[in-house]
């Protein structure tokens, strides 16, 4: 719980930041949404880039990581105080200068965060755990985010609801960020072996690390789909915007409570093939939600709970494999760059999911809110469900290939005597 509950904070300022944070300057001061899209565009590509220079600097200067995260997480509290509280006369520039400090922190501390848990020494089947606690405190932060700004405008005009936001996080963010200093002190962390190497080992360098890296960014882009357009489809294809608060709920409810069982099959039959069966269960859930129409709520509820716990897999399993391919190769000293990578790549899904979902829309006839025909209202559960879980069947084959290439002992030559083979 010590080391987990950085996770809270770091996952609730992500949806004030790239959800609310461009509706709340369009409505409150008036920016027109293509130039919000630009500097959107702009932070995000800058947010994208940095990451593996992050990831090699934290590796390289790992003596100071205690120092590092306490700089990520200051710029990150100070980013979001600007965020929500603009100059009015340098609302643009405000916006940008609020955004880097926010993202720029959160990838600094983030992407430590996710490197000592990478180190801190533990067997294989703890290391899930560690990782599900982990996920589950920062799926509990998305969903106290997710109702928050809601309840609170309820209470008080938009703008102070964000205001009391904001002053909520800047004192959760210091709080939980000396517990997890104080989890830092004591813990039992892996020190790099070989510093001296570290710059010389590129993440992608093996076929291991290429082939579980592009499962990882297919399978990332597959569930970024439906993640950017559930809005869409909850308003315009449900007609049930009014829930839409109760299935984000279910949805991130649904992944926290699903951790225990990822942990569980996972020991039961290793953490590749638990990842397997979570995306055929993400898959066989997406072909359910194309054939759901206007009013189905309950039926879509049912997909919120399943897509839910498919996302605790997700979550929970690909950093958990990195962390034991880190401990049983002795890659300690690039630590930090496996998983920035990994926040890299998830970050490059994202991007790529917007650019290809919304313009697809939008040349399909899609206009939010407007008057889309039935026709159109069909192609919009074709981009959030049909696509997705077609890509995620794709990637699913591929994921049960790459393990059947492992049992058959194709990555022997990577693995030191006392590895098991199906684990790495």
């Amino acid at each position: 719980m010590a080391y987990s509950v950085l996770g809270f904070p770091l996952a609730f300022a992500g949806l004030p930041i790239y959800v609310h944070a461009p509706e709340f300057y369009a409505r409150t001061f008036g920016i027109s949404i293509s130039v919000l899209g630009l500097i959107l565009l702009l932070v995000r590509g800058i947010d994208a880039i940095q990451d593996p220079l992050i990831g090699a600097l934290s590796d390289r200067f790992h003596e100071w990581r205690s120092t590092i995260i306490v700089f990520g997480l200051t710029l990150l509290g100070i980013g979001f105080w600007m965020l929500f509280h603009p100059i009015q006369s340098l609302t643009i520039p405000w916006l940008v200068t609020s955004l880097i400090l926010c993202t720029t922190g959160f990838s600094v501390a983030s992407i430590n965060f996710q490197a000592l848990g990478g180190l801190w020494k533990a067997d294989e089947k703890e290391r899930t755990r560690i990782v599900s606690w982990r996920e589950a405190a920062g799926l509990l932060g998305l969903l106290v985010a997710s109702i928050a700004p809601t309840i609170l405008a309820n209470v008080n005009r938009e703008e102070q609801a964000f205001h009391w936001i904001t002053i909520f996080f800047v004192p959760l963010l210091i709080i939980c960020g000396l517990v997890f200093l104080s989890w830092m002190k004591r813990a039992k962390i892996d020190k790099p072996k070989k510093p001296e190497s570290s710059e010389k080992r590129p993440i992608f360098n093996t076929t291991w690390n290429r082939q579980f890296f592009s499962i990882y960014l297919i399978n990332s882009f597959a569930s970024a789909i439906p993640a950017i357009l559930v809005v869409f489809f909850v308003s315009d294809r449900l007609d049930a915007k009014a829930y839409l608060g109760v299935f984000l709920l279910l949805y991130f409810l649904s992944g926290v409570i699903s951790m225990p069982f990822w942990q569980f099959l996972s020991n039961r039959i290793g953490k590749l093939n638990a990842w397997l069966v979570s995306m055929l269960v993400a898959s066989l859930t997406f072909i359910w939600a194309f054939g759901l129409s206007t009013g189905e709520i309950q039926f879509f509820a049912a997909v919120c709970v399943f897509s839910g716990m498919a996302l605790g897999g997700d979550l929970a399993l690909p950093p958990s494999i990195v962390a034991d391919r880190i401990s049983r190769l002795d890659l300690q000293d690039a630590a930090s760059r496996y998983f920035s990578g990994l926040t890299f790549l998830g970050k490059l899904s994202l991007a790529v999911a917007s650019g290809f979902s919304l313009p697809l829309l939008s040349i399909l006839g899609y206009e939010p809110g407007g008057e889309n025909g039935p026709n159109v209202t069909a192609h919009l559960s074709t981009v959030y469900a049909l696509i997705p879980s077609l890509t995620k069947m794709v990637v699913a084959f591929w994921l049960f290939c790459f393990i059947r290439q492992i049992y058959r002992g194709k990555y022997n030559y990577e693995i030191r005597s006392d590895s098991n083979v199906f684990l790495v």
